[in-house]
């Protein structure tokens, strides 16, 4: 059984706010782990995909450091809770 790209979405994103700011995270690295975690259950298309649904949402963002990496959006310092 294939896993769903919302699923996909959710374990990406749990393991980009785990590591924030212990590790930056690329988009390869992302896909590297869901992989390993799921096997031939998924592939490359469908880490994209769920990638694209989380940038598309807002939930996370692209930042640039010297390469670029998927982050959680910052909050601005007087920008309401």
């Amino acid at each position: 059984m294939a896993v769903s790209t919302e699923e996909l979405a959710e374990e990406m994103l749990s393991m980009v706010t785990q590591y924030e700011g212990k590790k930056n995270l690329k988009a390869g690295d992302l896909t590297k782990a869901m992989i390993a975690k799921y096997g031939d259950e998924v592939d490359r298309k469908a880490c994209k995909a769920a990638i694209r649904e989380l940038m598309d949402s807002g939930r996370t963002v692209y930042s640039y450091f010297g390469g670029s990496y998927i982050t959680l959006p910052k909050k601005e310092g007087a920008a309401p809770e």
